[in-house]
């Protein structure tokens, strides 16, 4: 409710976003490298295509439309047109006009000049070989046209597949991650910032791998084919027009810079936004009622306006760079047209020439300016990498033993015991101290003290959700750390204070499908739902046991919900069971039905009870009362009455 700046704050990298991120995420491409690797061979091809129609243009503009200027024999200058006289039409014009014809045989030239004012009829006779000339020209570029869309589609759906198999195998890999990481991840990590590593963070990188790499390499295919046709053409009009590039490069070396810390605070807020909101969403009936509505808002609001300004940081240097890329396109066309024009006019340079270098340097300011935006996309992404490696780093999990060296989990558990366990969330601030105990096969053991005694920290050791700083855990005297963890948990149960339920059906929860769990049959079931009181509830319901559940299972009270985790727990038939008594949370009637749950779910099972209401730790075996971390009584609940000392205090206050 008070602005938790350290629950919600993103963890800072530090350092520039690195392109090594793509190297540490290429395992994740290796299994689709020959997909990649077509697509690559297609963009190569669709750059060779695009380059072509340029040229294509300057061949039908110097060979067809105004070739190139050539002189009379014995003449110096001026531009004039020869053709063949071997050729009838053309023999038929130059005798109805010879005084415009200079004839060198087999060949007639006339000056452009001349050419003009001959009849259109004429004229279009002389030059029907370049009017067909220009129509290959055109039938050839349409041809390029096509299969540039055929290219480029098979490119783009290559890639998108390509794309969308390595965002699922991401995913997967990350969400499988997070699953196995210990408690400790989760106590230190808001739900919202880790929703978002697996939404908008890797949705991000799917972005950068369809709009980022393929597209960079086709504009770099692009900026080096320019390059050597350009200098190839005529290497002094290409050195005037790349005079302009170390203005661009510095451009683009700033916009770099302030890019990249602007989309790397928007991946940091949004997370904090997600989390905040989470929270919010999780908590809002005590919001509600504690009047935090205004503060929680405020705190957001804050939270919000940096999101805001990172994201204008980011819109105020793209809208200022795009400008100058402009800017630079523009200087280098006029260096194009003022010195091509020049070269033209003294004859070094033909028309056509120049047509394909203004061509090529808009089609190279093209990629540029593409590369600029997909820097935006590729530090978006690679701000997302970053916090997903983060993750996919993370080591906070349970050593499990090596596959040879694990204990298989005996036949019967005997006896459970605890050796001077020590345990602390926090270093220096020991929640256990010292904690010893033993419990044999099909008894049951209470643990009882006042909140913050160090109970529930006590179960959690036992499930192995934590290990002890110091001391060990043993089953049938063997250390449960040599035991895997999944394998130790499939003969324990737990019915917590506050049962979780899942979104889905009530027998989805009551009898999860998984690997080595059989389909239970219709008796089964029966029996089950009969033993767990949950037969009543289940047939009031439109659906009975399939009926679906909401998040938590909050369309049922705290006693229903209470007694369909029974049921799963009696579902898993373990060997032993836990269970964290929330009696005190419902009527009497509820309370009666738990109980006899309670009762088959502990028949010839060994129960460790977690006794709020002392009246429960009656039926215990052993009684360990806790204080401050420590047992520091033990027995029956007679004997412990007759010592007089703390539990007789806890049963006289709680009566």
């Amino acid at each position: 409710m008070n602005d938790k700046k350290d629950a919600f704050a993103e963890k800072e990298i530090g350092k520039p976003a690195d392109y090594s991120l793509i190297r540490k995420l290429a395992p994740f491409a290796s299994p689709y490298k020959g997909m990649m690797l077509l697509s690559l061979l297609l963009i190569l091809a669709t750059t060779v295509l695009e380059l072509a129609a340029p040229y294509i243009t300057k061949e039908a503009i110097d060979r067809y439309i105004v070739p190139v200027a050539t002189g009379r024999s014995g003449e110096e200058g001026g531009r004039h047109l020869s053709f063949s006289m071997e050729e009838d039409h053309v023999n038929e014009i130059v005798a109805k006009h010879p005084q415009v014809f200079a004839i060198d045989f087999p060949e007639a030239t006339i000056s452009y000049e001349d050419m003009q004012r001959l009849p259109s009829g004429d004229i279009h006779q002389l030059r029907q070989n370049d009017i067909r000339g220009v129509g290959r020209a055109a039938v050839l570029l349409l041809i390029i046209v096509f299969l540039n869309f055929i290219s480029t589609f098979v490119q783009v759906r290559l890639m998108e597949l390509t794309a969308q198999k390595i965002m699922h195998d991401i995913r997967l890999k990350l969400f499988s991650h997070m699953q196995g990481l210990s408690l400790h991840f989760y106590n230190k990590n808001p739900v919202g910032r880790l929703v978002t590593r697996v939404t908008n963070d890797i949705g991000n990188m799917h972005e950068m791998l369809t709009s980022v790499v393929i597209f960079v390499v086709k504009d770099m295919f692009i900026i080096l084919g320019i390059t050597v046709a350009l200098f190839v053409i005529d290497w002094k009009l290409a050195i005037g027009v790349y005079a302009v590039f170390p203005a661009v490069f510095y451009a683009a070396w700033r916009f770099a810079g302030t890019a990249r810390e602007a989309y790397r605070t928007l991946r940091v807020k949004i997370a904090e936004i997600n989390s905040r909101f989470s929270e919010t969403i999780g908590g809002i009936h005590i919001l509600q009622l504690f009047r935090q509505v205004n503060n929680n808002y405020q705190a957001f609001k804050k939270i919000n306006h940096e999101h805001y300004r990172a994201g204008m940081r980011q819109v105020t240097v793209f809208a200022l760079f795009m400008p100058v890329i402009e800017l630079m396109s523009s200087v280098a066309l006029a260096v194009v047209i003022f010195y091509g024009g020049s070269r033209i006019i003294g004859g070094r340079l033909s028309l056509g020439e120049l047509v394909i270098f203004i061509s090529y340097v808009r089609m190279f300011f093209r990629p540029i300016r593409d590369i600029a935006e997909k820097y935006n996309i590729t530090q978006n992404a690679l701000s997302s990498a970053e916090r997903i490696l983060l993750v996919l780093e993370e080591k906070d999990r349970l050593p499990e033993p090596d596959a040879g060296s694990s204990l298989p989990v005996p036949g019967r558990i005997e006896t459970l015991s605890a050796e001077n366990i020590w345990f602390s969330y926090s270093p220096d601030e020991p929640v256990l101290k010292g904690v010893s105990f033993d419990i044999r096969a099909g008894s049951t053991l209470a643990v009882v003290g006042p909140t913050g005694a160090g109970k529930t920290s006590l179960i959690n050791l036992l499930m192995r959700f934590y290990d002890p700083d110091s001391g060990t855990i043993r089953i049938n005297q063997a250390d449960i750390r040599l035991f895997n963890s999944s394998d130790l948990r499939a003969r324990m149960a737990i019915v917590a204070q506050d049962p979780f339920l899942f979104s889905g059906s009530i027998k989805s929860n009551i009898f999860p499908p998984g690997e080595g769990t059989s389909t239970p049959d219709e008796a089964q079931i029966d029996r089950i739902l009969t033993q767990s009181q949950c037969k009543k509830i289940i047939n009031r319901l439109p659906d009975g046991i399939n009926t679906d559940l909401n998040e938590r299972g909050g369309m049922l009270s705290s006693g229903q919900r209470q007694l369909i985790s029974i049921a799963r727990a009696l579902a898993v038939n373990p060997e032993i069971i836990i269970f964290d008594e929330a009696t005190s949370y419902v009527d009497s009637e509820t309370e009666a039905s738990i109980q006899t749950a309670l009762l088959h779910l502990m028949a010839e099972r060994t129960a460790i009870i977690i006794a709020h209401r002392l009246s429960t730790a009656k039926i215990a075996d052993c009684i360990l009362v806790m204080h401050n971390g420590k047992i520091i009584e033990s027995g029956t609940h007679d004997e412990l009455i007759r010592a007089g000392g703390f539990y007789y205090r806890l049963v006289e206050a709680q009566a």
